[in-house]
């Protein structure tokens, strides 16, 4: 009786390490993807694409569907492209904005969702401002997380059939 006690203690002992190892390598995953959410936005709002887009998968494989035509990318040489022109509708400073952030990974795979908004001026000198809906798709490639796929929306109103550029919750 004594040694199924003992054998039961350190059962639960064993259990108890690798739960929490499990939950400390899930907020590590979740901070590290923070960290890349974050660092991406700043480095749009510097018009640095090269850090920008440094978090995508930097091949063919990578495919995201954006909020305006051609709606779908395939390949980082396509998403940078349409990268190239979304910035260069920015005369002067870009100011790029991220909330709401929501992370959830497993040590493989992982999703998160936010809200983006951009706002500065034209090449006429006009307003823009645009709130996006981003919802990521990460995949942990050699020991460093990837945005693989990546949607981009904006609500409609139904009414008019048009999209709410500026959206608020």
């Amino acid at each position: 009786m004594k040694k199924l006690m003992i054998l039961g203690a350190v059962a639960g002992a064993i259990a108890l390490f690798i739960f929490a190892r499990q939950s400390s390598a899930k907020e590590s995953d979740d901070a590290e993807i923070r960290a890349i959410e974050a660092a991406m936005i700043k480095a749009f709002a510097a018009k640095d694409l090269d850090h920008g887009l440094a978090p995508y998968v930097q091949d063919e494989t990578l495919f995201v569907f954006d909020a305006i035509p051609p709606r779908q990318y395939v390949g980082i040489k396509a998403w940078r492209a349409n990268n190239e022109g979304f910035i260069g509708m920015f005369q002067g400073p870009l100011k790029a904005e991220m909330s709401d952030l929501s992370v959830n990974a497993n040590g493989k795979l992982g999703f998160g969702h936010n809200i983006q908004h951009f706002s500065g001026t034209d090449k006429n000198g006009k307003p823009i401002d645009l709130t996006f809906r981003v919802s990521d798709g990460y995949k942990k490639i050699n020991g460093k997380w990837m945005i693989v796929e990546e949607h981009l929306s904006f609500p409609v109103d139904i009414a008019t059939g048009k999209a709410d550029l500026s959206s608020k919750p």
